[in-house]
């Protein structure tokens, strides 16, 4: 199967899916079905620990070439996309059926998955940032895809400023590091570790892919985008926080780990960035009642815990990486779902206000309570198997800190899927706005296909951890591993924090009204999460640039707007050390 072919087709196929969508047709789902079938040819090859290349001329003047990678990395970052945008694409022909602008949301749906695609696919740097700034400006549109909402305006451009932002930091380390060796090539890169770390601005490289990478991933203090981001239709929700957009800043740092993992600056900044957004995630997830918003800050301790993990060195961290970011995938757009689902049906997604949906809604529960103990960690599961690796990674590194974090994280998960699965269905039955049941085969699909999908790797962790999943663990650290994936390890210390995580987060979940209570009291909580908060408006705002605020007017609305900048002294002063460290590099000699 042509790599290119594969990468243009999701672009080329937009006006279909547009079309399809348009009419709500459940075949709009075939588009990424075919692809994940072109994706899953490459299974094979790959599981044999071969790496696939294609290079096409693009801007030979300078160099410059669309080529581009699968391994093991690219190839599960690639079956995520296109398998959970199967069941995405399939949920929303139901979810969004009748709803305005469908054709463009589609169109713009497909071109996001093909950014993904190529994003992750690229083998060259300059390509990478172009695929890279796509996926911010699509994800910008698919946020933003009730126009008339103020509120769907601002959380739009926040998403926006901020990893178009990020995206700044990553041209910069593109333009030191191609620079500084002579090519742009990814591969060449990473066969060259030795000569990018001596570089004299190695440091400067490691923090500017870092800060990249921690706009897009939603790394504190750059977090606040993504629970804002829950204002986009559940389907977007599904499909941004399980495999695309929030991930790609994961996949970005994994992609340079073997490049940068003995420098000490990037293991300190993936290490403390990490493990600080972990705890924060833990901590603002417990406050929310909103079913999206509770996941969604599940999903910040879950993109920390990636990131602290490609920080620490060994065998076991590069599986564990691979092994969470598939397992959160499966269960996280499972649970995202089953909220969609709750929230069609009743009315409602405030948690406070839901028990007792097992009876009325018995499928959707099925889903939710199988997507919840695989969140939660429990034996038979995949999420088990990936908080077991979490805590093996962990325990070489002798730091309390890293250890704490993680408990602390994964007993906040235990919540989290309490919170979705026992909270709503578990219980007497509360009087909701809307007459709950089941809905139709293509809104349940998806939950009670990725619910399975977790029990079964969880059983059978060979089935993907012996090829693709070792596979890319192996393009993480750079090298041959010998570790391997399995459900049962022994009565090891890993297992001991496990059953400690389990208590911890049940008694936590028995006390969720007082511990939420608790927090919110805390204002300084509040404050602090909205550091970045940028697009929070202030009255008479009416979303003007720069600080220009007249009278709100209501009658102003529009898709792309402009961004709203009020009281931004301190916004303006990182805008012009933007602008002057951009004038820097491009005054800086050739080499």
């Amino acid at each position: 199967m042509d790599i290119l072919a594969l990468v243009a087709a999701s672009f080329f196929l937009a006006p279909l899916a547009a079309w399809l969508g348009g009419r709500s047709s459940p075949f709009v789902a075939a588009i990424p079905a075919v692809l994940f079938a072109g994706f899953a040819t490459f299974l094979p090859e790959i599981g044999n620990g071969r790496t696939l290349r294609q290079v096409h001329p693009w801007i030979p003047t300078f160099g410059i070439d669309a080529s581009f990678r699968v391994d093991g990395l690219s190839l599960l970052f690639a079956l995520l996309i296109t398998g959970i945008g199967t069941l995405v694409f399939l949920y929303a022909s139901a979810y969004l059926k009748g709803r305005e602008r469908l054709p463009r949301f589609y169109a713009a749906l497909t071109v996001f998955m093909g950014a993904m695609i190529g994003a992750v696919l690229a083998d060259d740097l300059i390509l990478l940032v172009v695929f890279w700034e796509l996926t911010s400006l699509t994800s910008f549109l698919l946020i933003g895809t009730t126009p008339e909402s103020a509120e769907a305006r601002r959380s739009a451009q926040q998403g926006l400023l901020v990893t178009v932002a990020g995206g700044l930091a990553l041209l910069a380390a593109v333009i030191l590091l191609g620079s500084g060796l002579g090519t742009y090539s990814i591969s060449e890169i990473l066969a060259r570790g030795e000569a990018v770390a001596a570089l004299s601005t190695a440091p400067a490289i490691v923090v500017l892919l870092a800060i990249g990478a921690f706009a897009k991933s939603a790394q504190v203090p750059l977090h606040s985008w993504l629970p804002n981001a829950m204002v986009a239709p559940t389907p977007v929700s599904a499909f941004l926080h399980s495999a695309t957009m929030v991930k790609l800043g994961v996949y970005l740092l994994a992609r340079f780990n073997p490049v940068f993992e003995a420098h000490e600056l990037w293991v300190l900044l993936l290490t403390s960035v990490g493990g600080a957004t972990m705890i924060a995630g833990a901590v603002l997830a417990l406050r929310e009642v909103d079913l999206k918003r509770v996941l969604a800050y599940s999903t910040v301790v879950s993109l920390g815990t990636l990131v602290l993990l490609i920080g620490l060195p060994g065998e076991t961290s590069a599986l564990a990486v691979a092994a969470f970011l598939f397992g959160h995938a499966l269960y996280k757009a499972c649970l995202f779902l089953v909220a969609g689902n709750v929230d069609h049906e009743t009315g409602t997604r405030d948690s406070t206000a839901l028990g007792g949906l097992r009876h009325a809604m018995p499928v959707t529960a099925v889903a939710a309570g199988l997507g919840a103990m695989s969140m939660a960690g429990l034996p038979l599961f995949f999420g088990f198997v990936g908080k077991e690796l979490i805590y093996e990674a962990g325990l070489p590194a002798s730091s309390w800190l890293v250890l704490g974090a993680a408990l602390i994280a994964n007993a906040a998960m235990v919540v989290v899927a309490g919170i979705v699965a026992v909270r709503c269905f578990m219980g007497p039955r509360v009087p909701t706005p809307g007459a709950p049941q089941d809905p139709g085969f293509r809104m349940l699909a998806g939950p009670v296909v990725l619910a399975f999908l977790g029990l079964l790797f969880g059983v059978a962790p060979w089935i993907a951890g012996d090829g693709l999943l070792m596979s890319a663990a192996e393009a993480i650290s750079g090298r041959r591993l010998g570790a391997t994936l399995a459900l049962w390890h022994g009565f090891t210390p890993a297992l001991a924090l496990s059953v400690l995580t389990l208590l911890i987060g049940v008694g936590a979940f028995l006390r969720w009204d007082a511990l939420r209570d608790a927090f919110a009291r805390i204002r300084q909580i509040d404050a602090w999460d909205r550091t970045v908060d940028t697009m929070r408006c202030s009255p008479g705002c009416n979303g003007l640039p720069f600080g220009k605020r007249t009278r709100s007017r209501p009658e102003v609305s529009g898709f792309m707007p402009a961004a709203c900048w009020p009281l931004s002294h301190w916004r303006a002063r990182l805008l012009s050390l933007c602008l002057a460290g951009l004038r820097c590099l491009r005054s800086m000699p050739d080499g």
